[in-house]
């Protein structure tokens, strides 16, 4: 029996509703272009599955994105669908992807200008696709996946931080603060973190040693020994990202996800700046750690999926900690 005899039976067309609903917005602006609509439910193409959707989040870049700021890098088709984390099961396959796929937990980092995730069901290339950890609610395993992602590209792969170490995490309040916070100090290394009074209590249990509060102390002045590596998280002035880099050791690494780095003339400092990349392999492995307690996803809000925009709002407004995940309240099923 062939791939495709298989699914036929298994046909979106027959597993459900022909439509569903979608947060989308059709042009550019602020949060209140995002409008809750009624539209068709996508079907797997060749290399895709069809997911139903358990949960999605926010990510900053999702706002700018929507805003209109990234038009010439990431250039999306209108109206688009937000939401580049998803969560949820396996439902439909199309041509070439492995039936035992349906009914699976999963999640996966989407492609920056494709359909998003803020929808009941979302078409995933099956090569992003990674099981979902099991120890934890499938809604919530979507916060996983770009963060963590972009922690694990930093910490291990750029920097490879290892025991004996001094790392500071400038922006551990965030999502991918806290994952990169506990990568370093679960590879031994003494991190240093920068957070707000909200995100103190949370950074310090990830397992930084100092939290420095950037609200009242610059951060170059609160480092008083230099580090091997810096992770900037945040946007910063040219001044103050000459300061970070300066705080790296001979032979050490600065980089950044925001504002680029510039090596100082004659010094041993390596600077990257990172752009994350979906990595099933890698997100798999970050799976594996949840599973086995030795990382932590930290969702500090939930909203139901039709309060998008809010939750874009407050992203902007800078009132959000850590990971926000939000889920759909119609298809149901797999936000347990």
């Amino acid at each position: 029996m062939t791939i495709s005899d298989t699914t036929r039976g298994l046909n979106p067309t027959t597993i459900g509703p022909a439509t569903m609903r979608a947060v989308q917005y059709t042009r550019y602006g602020r949060p209140e272009v995002l409008e809750t609509v009624e539209v068709p439910r996508p079907a797997p193409g060749p290399g895709e599955a069809l997911v139903r959707v358990a949960g999605t989040t926010f990510n900053p870049v999702d706002a700018t994105v929507r805003a209109g700021y990234l038009t010439e890098v990431f250039p999306v088709d209108l109206p688009h669908v937000p939401g580049i984390d998803v969560s949820g099961t396996v439902v439909a396959v199309g041509e070439g992807v492995p039936v035992d796929l349906i009914g699976r937990g999963v999640v996966a980092f989407l492609p920056m200008t494709g359909p998003g995730a803020s929808a009941e069901y979302a078409t995933v290339p099956a090569e992003l696709i990674a099981p979902a950890p099991t120890t934890i609610p499938l809604t919530d395993a979507a916060a996983l996946a770009s963060s963590g992602l972009t922690a694990w590209q930093a910490i291990v792969e750029e920097a490879g931080v290892h025991a004996g170490q001094r790392v500071l995490v400038n922006g551990a309040g965030g999502g991918v603060g806290s994952f990169s916070v506990q990568l370093a100090a679960a590879a031994g290394a003494t991190v240093v973190a920068t957070a707000s009074a909200r995100s103190r209590d949370a950074v310090a249990a990830h397992g930084a040693s100092q939290v420095i509060d950037y609200t009242t102390t610059p951060v170059a002045r609160a480092v008083t020994e230099p580090v091997d590596v810096v992770l900037n998280l945040v946007r910063t002035s040219p001044e103050e990202t000459a300061a970070l880099v300066s705080l790296v050791k001979p032979g050490g690494v600065f980089i950044s996800t925001t504002t680029p780095g510039v090596e100082p003339a004659g010094a041993d400092v390596r600077t990257v700046s990172l752009f994350v990349r979906s990595d099933a392999a890698q997100l798999a492995r970050l799976a594996q750690l949840v599973d086995a307690g030795d990382l932590r996803v930290d969702v500090s809000a939930r909203y139901p999926l039709e309060e998008l925009a809010t939750v874009h709002g407050l992203g902007e407004a800078g009132e959000l900690r850590g990971k926000v995940v939000l889920s759909p309240t119609r298809a149901g099923g797999d936000q347990s």
